[in-house]
């Protein structure tokens, strides 16, 4: 039987090898990591006893470490260890949760967690990047007793594995309302902004592809972002002679990105891959126009293909009319219309979902 706490006050285990605080720095750019900690912290914030089963990611050999009033459980000394699902099964046990949260990207988590709760508390298992085909991940939607993913992209390849859909919760990532509220627009933003890691599926090139065809017309456009592909994609600019309109201004902190997306007209997203734009979503609800290019390893579609103030290219050539079109519409501030992804709906679908179980 379940453990005898309220749903109202849950004892929820998380279990995910990496955090965002690994390498001894609180990193943000593992987007699945950032995901679970805002999870963590929500479920901490609002009364729920939450505590995260992880490799070591603090110094010394202590098996458990406190920090922010969340508890972290040592179960290996380096992600993917194998011995960690052994040593998951007794921390389970001891901490006697209502349900058991596992990221997919370590499926065989998923084993250590079914044979700590046995026919007790319900196994979730969390993927956030589209699942391969493998034995492992088979065998871990079998054996949890549902399956939660960001985005129609991930579910697609999650039923690929066999997982129906009555078990199967899509929870898109959330937007913190108030803080997009409050948030005072940055008079040094672009007219179109673009944030994203600059790596090699940022196809920023795209982008400037496009904005090259509007060199007759005033505009300014802002890149948020770093990463290895920063110094081609500046030189692009160079060579198709819109260097002086395009500001790079590297990594922001997210109130400064807040403030850009409030500041700019239109926000542009041309990324190959992503499970979830969770800046796309910021910035509509920071009032951009939302232009999308669309491509088959990304969820960023979803966000626009119904939305008032969306616009889907599907060409390089639909692109430039994308922009064009965004341009003439209005300017505005916060989109109300993007509500029901507050951070508080994305904390309450989860224990519906749990409950449910």
């Amino acid at each position: 039987m379940l453990a005898s706490h309220t749903p109202a006050d849950m004892r929820v285990a998380i279990v995910s090898d990496r955090t965002v605080r690994h390498d001894g720095v609180e990193r943000r750019t593992d987007d699945a990591a950032a995901r679970l900690d805002t999870l963590v912290g929500l479920f901490d914030a609002n009364g729920h006893d939450v505590e995260v089963f992880c490799a070591r990611w603090w110094d010394g050999d202590f098996p458990t470490f406190d920090y922010d009033g969340v508890t972290y459980r040592a179960i290996a000394a380096t992600p993917g260890e194998r011995w960690g699902t052994l040593r998951l099964v007794p921390g389970l046990r001891a901490f006697d949760p209502d349900v058991v949260h596992v990221a997919g990207a370590n499926p065989e988590r998923t084993l250590g967690a079914r044979v700590a709760t046995a026919f007790g508390a319900p196994v979730v298992l969390d993927y956030y990047e589209p699942p391969r085909d493998t034995r492992a991940h088979r065998w871990a939607v079998r054996a949890a007793d549902g399956v939660i993913v960001p985005s129609e992209l991930v579910a697609t390849a999650v039923r690929e594995l066999g997982v129906p859909d009555d078990a199967l919760a899509r929870i898109p990532n959330p937007v913190e309302m108030a803080r997009v509220r409050t948030v005072e627009p940055d008079p040094e933003a672009g007219d179109v902004v673009y944030s994203r890691r600059l790596d090699a599926d940022a196809n920023l090139e795209s982008l400037l592809l496009a904005l090259a065809e509007f060199r007759d017309r005033e505009w300014s456009a802002t890149v948020i972002g770093d990463g290895p592909e920063r110094e081609r994609y500046e030189r692009q600019a160079r060579d198709l002679r819109i260097a002086e309109r395009v500001d790079f201004v590297g990594a922001q902190d997210l109130d400064r990105r807040l403030a850009l997306f409030a500041g700019a007209h239109v926000y542009a997203q041309t990324a190959y891959r992503t499970s979830f734009p969770t800046d796309l979503l910021r910035a509509l609800t920071c009032g951009c126009v939302g232009v999308v290019e669309y491509h088959a390893n990304s969820a960023a579609h979803e966000l626009v293909e119904h939305a008032d103030r969306g616009l889907l290219a599907t060409s390089d050539e639909a692109l430039v009319e994308c922009l064009r079109e965004a341009t003439a519409m209005a300017q505005m501030s916060v989109n109300e219309a993007y509500a029901d992804y507050d951070v508080g709906r994305f904390l309450a679908r989860h224990v519906d979902r749990y409950r449910s179980l």
